[in-house]
């Protein structure tokens, strides 16, 4: 299962409601940039899967799925969304395949299986989503056209290293990777996709076994590694003089992170300066880290906060399948960002039925208003299902609050005799 609430300090609840479909361990899930109520999640169980989340958060929990994307023969442990385009999800799983679906009708566009010849550490979309690149346990980092299906570029022995990478485009269309040398140092690169012979840097951190993640912020070109099980956070500025990678401070914690999570930029708090925030997963508990530049003046810093990647998709899914490219459609962050009504996501199935004969146009006229009030009927019973569901959660939540309170009045009067 998987859990979703809103922001909230404190324990939750052990009968808190739970997104659970899947019949294997979740292993990855993202959140849909153009939606802040759709998240994928890739499983175990090889399928993904995409769930809508009511408005006002879980009152029971989710079974079902908007859709169940079914076409990967081993877990899946990547799931990544387009940047620009609505509905377009990209998987990778452990059969070493990368499929690209068109959430919106539920199919696989795209099925790159040839490409890995071994497990795919990450995948990273870039700027305009042309472009995708992998890292791999065959130490190699490749640079590929999804919609050409071909590699465009790849680096052989990125890092020499047997641990695992990752690699990630930058908004400048560069590559930062991080992985371990042959005496397994950690280390981390810059490359230039057009020519990956040489790294534009190279630097060698220390000699740690954790996996360094990379979490990348656009807007100020800020990349902060996180290390698994480490309990800092170094962050470094990418600009285009030497030495490229600018080291600029660590965040030290006293206990390690088993992960970390990081909030777009539209999440944050700008009266407050506030230029990145962190979840941090500890053994038992998730906590906030907040990243601040200290400024005396309250006034809005259009330094720190360039025009951002706003909730707008730029593209549709079927134009970006025939070819077009879009940057992501900014917003300013001036004012604060007021989130407006997402769209519900809406999975039209194509039918083979669809495509009948020219011959039934006549009666499937006459049978459209029919199939019209069908199916509003049953969409108003669904409706009522719900709310007549919800109705009956709120009545045995009543029912054990009194239970409780009655309980309480009982131990009371004990108390008080």
């Amino acid at each position: 299962a998987l859990l979703v609430f809103s922001l909230q300090t404190g324990r939750i609840d052990k009968s808190y409601p739970t997104v659970c479909g899947h019949t294997g361990p979740v292993l990855d899930i993202d959140w849909c940039p153009h939606n802040d109520q759709v998240i994928a999640s890739g499983s175990e169980d090889c399928t993904v899967m995409v769930w809508q989340i009511p408005e006002n958060g879980l009152t029971l929990s989710l079974t079902e799925p908007v859709v169940v994307l079914e076409g990967h023969s081993k877990r899946v442990g990547i799931v990544a969304w387009h940047p620009t385009a609505r509905n377009v999800l990209l998987s990778a799983g452990c059969d070493n395949a990368i499929i690209i679906w068109n959430v919106g009708t539920g199919e696989a566009l795209i099925n790159l299986d040839e490409m890995h010849v071994d497990m795919i550490y990450n995948v990273s979309w870039n700027r305009n989503g042309s472009l995708i690149c992998t890292a791999s346990k065959d130490k190699k980092v490749r640079v590929i056209d999804p919609r050409k299906q071909e590699i465009v570029a790849e680096k052989d022995k990125a890092h020499e290293g047997a641990r695992p990478m990752r690699a990630i485009f930058l908004a400048d269309g560069n590559i930062f990777t991080t992985g371990f040398s042959r005496m397994s140092e950690r280390q981390l690169a810059l490359w230039n996709p057009k020519n990956m012979e040489e790294p534009i840097a190279l630097h060698e951190m220390d000699t740690s076994n954790g996996v360094l993640l990379p979490f990348y912020d656009p807007d100020t070109n800020i990349i902060y590694l996180c290390g698994k099980g480490d309990s800092s956070i170094r962050y470094f500025e990418i600009t285009d003089e030497s030495p490229y990678v600018h080291y600029l401070n660590t965040f030290s914690s006293k206990e390690p992170q088993r992960g970390m999570g990081f909030m777009p930029k539209r999440g944050l708090d700008v009266n407050k300066c506030e230029i990145a925030r962190f979840f941090k997963l500890h053994e038992r508990k998730c906590e906030p880290i907040i990243m601040t530049v200290p400024r005396k003046s309250d006034l809005f810093q259009d330094d720190l906060y360039p025009d951002t990647a706003g909730p707008e998709a730029a593209l549709e899914a079927e134009e970006w399948f025939e070819g077009k490219n879009a940057d992501p459609l900014l917003i300013s962050l001036k004012h604060g960002y007021i989130p407006g009504k997402n769209r519900d996501l809406k999975v039209v199935k194509k039918n083979i039925l669809d495509n009948k004969p020219a011959a039934n146009k006549k009666s499937d006229l006459i049978n459209a208003p029919k199939k019209a009030a069908d199916a509003s009927n049953t969409q108003n019973e669904a409706k009522l299902d719900e709310i007549l569901k919800e109705l009956k959660s709120i009545k045995d939540t009543i029912t054990n609050q009194d239970e409780r309170i009655s309980k309480l009045e009982q131990q009371m009067a004990k108390i008080a005799d």
